[in-house]
């Protein structure tokens, strides 16, 4: 027979009040979903934040199931890289960590010089970094890795040696400059080739689903980095002349293509920049990484694990609007990739959890790469590890639906000379505004990007007091990580120092 209540063990009493004493934030962090998540993470290197459709309705570029993937999940409008090239923003996503900590502060080989010297460049991933894939793996992951690396100059750096299972692609080089480049044969020594003509992107994208589909019974991260839409500007005929055809259609042929950009010291000449999309090529590439993301998408639906799988895609850097045939525009973001300015560090920045995000939900509170792993992290129901993801925060709560963060800022740091003409310096961001630090002189520029995201008004000197405020919050950020600056030339002028 039941006992009534007043006959209750006390023990039994006790134990249910120590229960509901804990706090709720605690159960929540250290609950495991019902179900094992899986991890799908998109990594296309180069993908401008005006280049695909949900951020961009205009856009002359077609991207159906990236739009499709914003329209099931949530589409954040001030997602950033934390570098405007690639190799430090790859870092910051699988350690958790801003790539100044390690000087790993320009992409891997790159060391142009100009007026000055660059800073020291550590062109390499710590093999004691703990990686996201490591951490999962700990943890009974299933890891795969499809596509461009370029983290390590040797192969004890691959991604095999990085926590992933299989690697199909990844090595020290930022391009496909094997072989036939985005066409099989590929001259790669981490993917076999195909059929002759075979195209890289879908290659990826295949191989991404035979990981899947061998490990559809477990859990996963699946972590496809196109490169797609790096250079060498390569797109299928097919889809090459269907865009050539769109732009005599759309009368773009007699539009003005190109405007001018400021330059480093003591450059005079302006560095000409895209201003109108129109690039067949590159719209060709862009569409063939969008179908290579639908096949991936389409098949975790007809598995059955599209309800347990959080999907997440982001660009390295921004678009190349300034360099190397210069194929997309930013507009109205200033600049692009190689830019301290938001046409090179603002991205494409999207994550659909089924069950966290809201179909079609957005968010404007500023998220950096390096709170992926965080992220990630939590929505496994696994324990954080502050001490590897130093810089990153979770996002979960802004999935969920809240509009704030308890990060007051968020930093850059470029001591180089880009290949595309951007100027060395230093940025943060706090709030509605940005400071950028140019570092051959210490000049300062600030936007309100609220009011100006082409970053055409500077307010520096209407807000020194402001200004001033930045600037300790940015030179104490770089005693804390340690960065480094540009250097002396011998029998050349001094830099300037923070």
């Amino acid at each position: 027979m039941m006992r009534p209540p007043s006959m209750f063990n006390r023990r039994g009493l006790c134990l249910l009040i120590a229960i509901c004493a804990i706090p709720v934030g605690l159960c929540q962090a250290q609950a495991r979903p019902s179900r094992p998540v899986n991890f799908v993470f998109f990594l296309v290197d180069d993908l401008g934040y005006m280049d695909v459709g949900c951020n961009n309705p205009k856009t002359f570029y077609e991207t159906p199931h990236i739009d499709r993937l914003a329209a099931e999940g949530m589409r954040f409008t001030d997602g950033y890289a934390a570098c405007p090239v690639c190799s430090p923003t790859r870092y910051s996503i699988l350690t958790g960590k801003y790539p100044s900590r390690v000087d790993a502060t320009n992409f891997f080989s790159g060391r142009r010089a100009g007026r000055f010297l660059p800073a020291p460049l550590h062109n390499r991933m710590p093999r004691e970094e703990v990686t996201i894939a490591e951490t999962l793996k700990e943890h009974g992951y299933a890891t795969f890795f499809a596509g461009k690396w370029h983290l390590g100059p040797s192969e004890e750096f691959w991604p095999e040696h990085q926590g992933f299972d299989i690697n199909r692609g990844g090595h020290e080089r930022g391009g496909p400059y094997g072989g036939k480049k985005y066409f099989s044969p590929y001259g790669n020594p981490r993917l076999t080739d195909g059929p002759p003509g075979e195209h890289l992107p879908d290659r990826l994208a295949t191989e991404t689903i035979q990981f899947i589909e061998a490990n559809r019974e477990g859990r996963f991260l699946a972590y496809l980095a196109f490169y797609s839409v790096h250079t060498p500007l390569m797109g299928r005929p097919d889809l090459v002349e269907k865009y050539r055809a769109k732009a005599e259609r759309l009368g773009l042929a007699d539009q003005v293509e190109f405007a001018e950009e400021e330059q480093a010291l003591p450059i005079k000449k302006p560095r000409r920049v895209r201003i109108l999309q129109r690039h067949a090529v590159y719209a060709a590439m862009v569409e063939a990484m969008d179908q290579a993301v639908g096949k991936v998408l389409d098949r975790l639906r007809e598995l059955g694990l599209a309800d347990n799988t959080a999907i997440m895609l982001m660009s390295d850097n921004g678009g190349l609007s300034t360099s190397e045939g210069s194929p997309t525009s930013n507009l109205p973001l200033r600049g692009g990739k190689g830019w301290l300015y938001e046409g090179g560090i603002r991205e494409p920045w999207l994550i659909r959890m089924p069950g966290v995000t809201s179909p079609g939900s957005t968010c404007s509170v500023p998220v950096i790469s390096t709170d992926f792993y965080p992220t990630i992290l939590e929505l496994a129901g696994l324990p954080a590890r502050p001490t590897q993801h130093l810089d990153g925060v979770s996002l979960v709560s802004l999935l969920r639906g809240e509009q704030t963060s308890a990060r007051d800022a968020i930093f850059w740091h470029y001591p180089h000379y880009s290949n595309q003409g951007g100027i060395p310096g230093g940025a943060v961001r706090m709030g509605d505004w940005k400071l950028i630090e140019r570092f051959e002189d210490g000049r300062v520029h600030l936007y309100n990007l609220k009011e100006d995201i082409g970053e055409e008004k500077d307010l520096a000197e209407a807000h020194s007091d402001r200004v001033a405020a930045m600037r300790a919050r940015l030179h104490g950020w770089y005693r804390e990580v340690d960065a480094k600056f540009l250097q002396q030339k011998e029998d050349g002028p001094k830099p300037w120092r923070p």
